[in-house]
């Protein structure tokens, strides 16, 4: 079931220069971490002048729906789900 959170989270991420890509690894929510082990579409999206990049993850079984904020560098989890129908 995928639930709408919008809820602002800690992430680590690396940037390989050789391929050009900022990739989210590991999130921090509500106490507990979790290990990015898949990451899929990546878009972006603007809001007046403020750029946002959208990512797509999976920690085993659970989905996330990543928001970065490029003008004050802050992230949040837009939405979670636990791959099961609605």
């Amino acid at each position: 079931m995928l639930t709408k959170i919008n809820a602002p989270i800690s992430v680590e991420c690396i940037y390989d220069h050789k391929q050009n890509r900022f990739v989210p690894r590991r999130l921090l929510w509500s106490g507990r971490a979790f290990m990015v082990t898949r990451l899929g579409l990546h878009h972006t999206y603007r809001q007046g002048r403020i750029l946002f990049h959208v990512f797509s993850a999976t920690s085993n079984q659970v989905f996330f729906r990543l928001e970065f904020n490029s003008e004050d560098l802050s992230w949040k989890l837009k939405e979670i789900g636990d791959g099961l129908p609605n």
